[in-house]
């Protein structure tokens, strides 16, 4: 059956329970975290068994070949914890190499240089490990399951997968085992991938050094030094999880929360800061001057994102500095509520990634918020042989500039776009949401949005997920704005008239805004609402009791 992936005609209403929710962007991994939910799991692990079992069904997006971030609620303590699972540069990927080897200020998007090391699979361990319940066999079981036994691939999964085939999934080695004969699976047609069952058992069984120890590590490295990269089995050992502080704003009496750099949710941090003090709830959502204040609060922000995230171990980030309400006043000064600012750049605050996102809040109010990624799709498409999973491209995002803070140097995390989000009650410290909107230099775009949505407007997760959106597009001087399908001509012509370049979008071009989801918990009733983004293929789902 054909149909048109992008034509909203039909509405959902949030899911609503008592016991724990599901949300992700495959109905099949939402299976598989409520059924370790059922088996006594918590948030963590089924948060870990949705990730593996997205890893089988949307490996265009995730994988074990990525990277993972999370951010855990703990409802005992009331406290929120941040895992930062993102990998670092080859020992020997120096920019001195790339100088030598004629490099200019970014490497290709698909080159074996920009394989970092996949962070994803010690996540997903070290999230069960100090947070979860069950042994990983049974964790990971669901997505062995589907991997053995094959799954049908879902429609925007087919649509994505099968450009893929055509692009580095052609091109890159192995790349071809991850289609049907050199093609993508159509929608409904079965995808089996043995090989993913095989690696997934064994972390199951082994742990973390099945991965960067065993037979798998040896075949990353043997395939990356096939395709021309400088990956090591001493790089893969030396990799571990780090475990940070998150950082975090208040906006109207609730905590924002995001992982620190080397991520960019700071950037949603920033432009929350700078709309504080504008009453958004007085301005109606689509209207010209309400996304004329949000693009340009986002596009400031991306101006601080752009320069200060880095690796914190190599470069000094002022994060108290860049998140105080001090320099978002000096900064604010900047917004025109007539017209764009054509040329933002970043401030100096005195002293003083196709991605997959998934939340789970069980029946305890404990909560995950996390998000896995390869990258540009399957990243760089190149494939350890026989292992079913593509290896990421995270070290595109490094600087080739000399004395950049993201400069590329050995044992560094790049630039990370990958960002899952929390929000917690600023009187209480309870639980306010669990979300994040996946999507490359979307998400912080996508976050604030959702958190507007949410805290302005009170509306329930659902229709802040389907409310049409902006995104500044991906360009040094933020200077076009994407607009969906959805918002009015008057405003997008309003808009341009106050000189903004904008480009409206529709159809397909839609995957450009992300794809969320959000679990809100009502502070009377301790019911939990959920939604789940209609651009993508998932859903939210509830047990039926405890």
């Amino acid at each position: 059956m054909e149909s048109n992936l992008f034509e909203f005609t039909s509405r959902r209403s949030p899911v609503i329970s008592r016991y724990g929710i599901v949300a992700a962007s495959q109905p099949l991994a939402v299976a598989a975290g409520l059924k370790v939910l059922s088996m006594g799991g918590n948030a963590a692990d089924a948060a870990v068994a949705t990730a593996a079992a997205l890893a089988v069904t949307e490996p265009g997006s995730t994988g074990l070949g990525g990277d993972a971030f999370c951010l855990y609620y703990e409802a005992s303590t009331r406290k929120v914890y941040a895992l930062n699972g993102s990998g670092r540069a080859p020992a020997a990927l120096t920019l001195e190499r790339l100088e030598a080897e004629g490099f200019g200020q970014t490497l290709p998007r698909f080159h074996p240089y920009t394989i970092t090391v996949p962070g994803a699979c010690a996540a997903w361990c070290d999230t069960v490990e100090r947070f979860g319940r069950l042994p990983l066999l049974k964790v990971l079981g669901p997505a062995v399951e589907l991997a053995h036994e094959g799954f049908p691939v879902a429609p925007q999964t087919a649509y994505l997968w099968q450009r893929a085939a055509t692009s580095q999934l052609a091109s890159a080695v192995n790349g071809l085992e991850l289609t049907l004969n050199g093609r993508g699976p159509r929608a409904g047609e079965i995808f089996r991938n043995p090989g993913l069952a095989q690696a997934l058992t064994m972390i199951a069984i082994e742990g973390k050094d099945a991965f960067y120890r065993g037979a798998i590590a040896h075949a990353i490295v043997e395939v990356v030094r096939e395709a021309g990269g400088c990956l090591t089995l001493e790089d893969l050992a030396a990799h571990e999880s780090t475990w940070e502080e998150p950082i975090s704003v208040t906006y109207h009496g609730v905590h924002f929360w995001e992982c620190p750099p080397n991520g960019q949710g700071i950037a949603a941090l920033l432009a929350l800061n700078l709309l504080e003090t504008y009453d958004l709830h007085r301005l109606d959502a689509l209207s010209p001057e309400r996304l004329h204040l949000l693009i340009e609060a986002m596009r400031l922000a991306f101006a601080d994102a752009r320069h200060y995230v880095a690796d914190p171990v190599f470069a000094r980030i002022p994060l108290e500095e860049l998140l105080s309400k001090e320099y978002a006043g000096e900064r604010r000064k900047l917004i025109d509520p007539a017209r764009a600012n054509p040329a933002v750049r970043h401030g100096v605050p005195f002293a003083s990634s196709d991605t997959v996102y998934l939340a789970v809040v069980d029946a305890q109010g404990n909560a995950c918020s996390f998000i896995n990624s390869n990258y540009m799709g399957f990243g760089t498409g190149i494939v350890p042989r026989g292992w079913g999973f593509s290896l990421q491209n995270r070290g595109h995002n490094f600087s080739l500039i000399p004395g950049h803070p993201n400069q590329v140097a050995p044992f560094k995390r790049p630039y990370h776009t990958i960002i899952p989000a929390m929000a917690t009650r600023e009187e209480d410290n309870s639980l306010f949401a669990c979300y994040g909107v996946m999507g490359g230099f979307m998400q912080p775009q996508g976050h604030l949005q959702v958190a507007v949505a949410l805290v302005d407007d009170q509306l329930d997760p659902q229709a802040a997920l389907d409310r049409p959106r902006f995104c500044i597009e991906p360009d040094e001087s933020g200077s076009v704005v994407a607009l969906e399908e959805g918002i009015p001509v008057k405003t997008m012509a309003a808009l341009a008239d106050r000189g903004h370049h904008v480009r409206p979008v529709s159809g397909v071009g839609r995957t450009l805004f992300g794809r969320g989801q959000v679990i809100y918990r009502d502070p009377e009733q301790g019911v939990l609402w959920a939604g789940s983004d209609p651009r993508a293929d998932g859903c939210a789902m509830t047990l039926g009791s405890s």
